[in-house]
């Protein structure tokens, strides 16, 4: 079985707002249709139910989309502007049982989350691809589980805004 996992697009910034309630910069549109040649015509879709991962889903297929709350992204619910995001997110990675910044989740919780939501998705579609569209640093987690290896936080920090991870799976 082969699955895909989207990286939502580019979003529009509110420093205001936390992450989880923005939604997609119109000015990458462009960049998500060019997904589009990089993932499965055939596939099951699933999404976050975040704004910018179901934006994202909607200019990638026509097919139906399953939004399931399970993929949300690992929760930062601040508006305190992180400066320097990967230090941030490396450290949430290497200490996952606590919260490492004020308004973050614990980086277990989002890993236990994303993989019990993924688990029976991968089940009922066994003999057919498997679209997600979500977020880096629960894709990030959830790749390390299903491999089981480590995170790799330096693919982490190459993701761009859309992208696509390909995982095939026994």
């Amino acid at each position: 079985m082969r699955l895909h996992l989207v990286r939502h697009g580019r979003p529009a910034v509110e420093r205001h707002r936390p992450a989880h309630e923005w939604v997609l910069d119109p000015a990458g549109y462009d960049d998500v249709w060019a997904l589009r040649d990089r993932l499965p015509r055939q596939a099951a879709w699933y999404c976050s139910p975040e704004p910018r991962a179901t934006e994202t889903a909607q200019l990638l297929t026509d097919a139906g989309v399953g939004i399931v709350d399970g993929l949300r992204e690992h929760v930062r619910d601040s508006t305190e502007w992180v400066e320097d995001l990967e230090d941030a997110v490396r450290d949430a990675f290497a200490r996952p049982e606590v919260s490492v910044r004020a308004g973050w989740e614990p980086l277990a919780h989002c890993r236990a989350r994303v993989v019990a939501a993924v688990e029976p998705i991968l089940a009922t579609h066994a003999d057919e691809g498997v679209v997600l569209v979500g977020h880096g640093t629960a894709w990030t987690a959830l790749a390390a589980v299903l491999g089981g290896t480590e995170p790799d936080l330096d693919r982490w920090a190459r993701l761009t805004l859309p992208d696509v991870l390909v995982l095939d799976l026994a």
